[in-house]
C-alpha cells in the first residue's frame, strides 16, 4: 500500500506538534519550514486534522496549532482510515463493474493484505511513534546528523 501525501503530511503534522517541547503553539509555516515541505499543502492537511478533532487551531497574535488530544489517545490505524480512501481497487467500492467480481479470488486476497496492514497499524499510537523524541527534536530542528 501507498499512502497519500495527504495522510503522510498529517502523521508528518502530528509528530511535529507532540514533540514540540514547549507550551506554545505551532505555526503551519514552522512545521513545513522545519520539514522542507509546502506550507499550503500543510494548511490544509492542518484543516483536515482540526475537523477530525486531531488538533485545535487558535486564532491570534501567539496562535496556531495543538494536539487536541494527548499523543496515547491518537491511534495510527483509525488516522489513516480517516485520511485515505482504502479502496484499493474498483472492485472494493459499490459500483464495481468487472465480470469477475463474484468470483474473484484477488480481490479477496488483497482485502486480507489490507486488513493486515490495518490491524498492524491499529497497535500503534502517536505516543509510539515519538518515544525517541530528543532524537527526533534534533533532527528537525537541523542539529541533527
Amino acid at each position: 500500500m501507498k499512502l497519500t501525501t495527504h495522510t503522510d503530511y498529517a502523521l508528518r503534522l502530528l509528530i511535529y506538534l507532540a514533540i514540540r517541547g514547549d507550551d506554545m503553539p505551532a505555526t503551519v509555516q514552522s512545521a513545513a519550514g522545519h520539514y522542507g515541505i509546502s506550507g499550503h499543502h500543510l494548511a490544509k492537511v492542518s484543516q483536515t486534522l482540526v475537523q477530525l478533532g486531531y488538533v485545535s487551531s487558535l486564532r491570534g497574535r501567539g496562535g496556531g496549532l495543538r494536539l487536541n488530544r494527548p499523543a496515547e489517545e491518537i491511534n495510527i490505524g483509525a488516522l489513516i482510515r480517516q485520511t485515505e480512501n482504502l479502496e484499493l481497487l474498483e472492485c472494493f467500492g459499490p459500483n464495481s463493474t468487472c465480470p469477475i467480481d463474484p468470483a474473484c479470488r484477488l480481490k479477496h486476497v488483497l482485502w486480507s493484505a489490507q486488513q493486515a496492514f490495518m490491524q498492524v497499524l491499529d497497535g500503534y499510537v502517536l505516543a509510539d511513534m515519538i518515544d525517541n523524541r530528543e532524537a527526533l527534536r534534533l533532527l528537525i530542528s537541523g542539529d541533527g546528523s
